[in-house]
């Protein structure tokens, strides 16, 4: 049985007169390409093919929108940290980036990071950027599964103590499982306003 059986995709957005009406709630989900972000989507909405992933970096171009149940969405938006595109497409997904920040529907980011690689600058930098909108940042440390034991945590404890409370964090991998259900009741809190950061 589907978690949300009615997500479906709605719109690539290449234009803000391209999203949706600004009403309900909706998480936007971010990360450094290839960092496993779609692979999050859809594991964390148990649907295996809602957000299309690849395994060449940079294959989000355009803001994605889908709907889980009426008036509650995520957001998938372009990795970041290859340069891949020309210059006016990168300026676009910018412009497409500052656009969303403004929405009074957006409650909240969770940042896809690869946990072997823990923080990085590109990471840091949209820190900095959802901090300063206030709202709640939730990291998700992927590919946890690829970690010794000892080494995963010893991940988790790093990062929270760079965070310095702006954001919360947790392992997480797709692949076996760990920590789903947990991101799931983060995405499921934000979406329906439950709790403060």
């Amino acid at each position: 049985m589907s978690i949300y059986p009615g997500a479906h995709f709605v719109i690539s957005a290449a234009d803000p007169a391209q999203f949706p009406i600004d009403t309900g709630a909706e998480v936007a989900f971010a990360g450094r390409s290839n960092a496993g972000k779609s692979t999050a989507i859809n594991a964390v909405t148990a649907r295996r093919a809602l957000a299309r992933t690849s395994k060449t970096p940079g294959r989000t171009r355009l803001i994605n929108f889908f709907e889980l149940a009426p008036e509650q969405r995520i957001v998938d938006l372009p990795g970041y940290g290859y340069a891949e595109g020309p210059p006016p497409e990168r300026d676009m997904w910018k412009l497409l980036i500052d656009a969303l920040s403004l929405r009074d529907s957006l409650k909240g980011l969770f940042l896809i990071v690869d946990s072997r690689r823990g923080l990085m600058a590109g990471d840091e930098q949209l820190l900095s950027w959802v901090h300063g909108l206030r709202k709640p940042i939730h990291v998700l440390l992927s590919k946890s599964d690829q970690l010794k034991r000892a080494e995963a945590r010893a991940t988790l404890a790093r990062t929270q103590a760079a965070l310095h409370a702006q954001a919360t964090a947790q392992l997480f991998s797709a692949r076996d499982g760990t920590g789903v259900e947990e991101a799931r009741m983060k995405l499921d809190e934000r979406l329906l306003n439950k709790t403060a950061p």
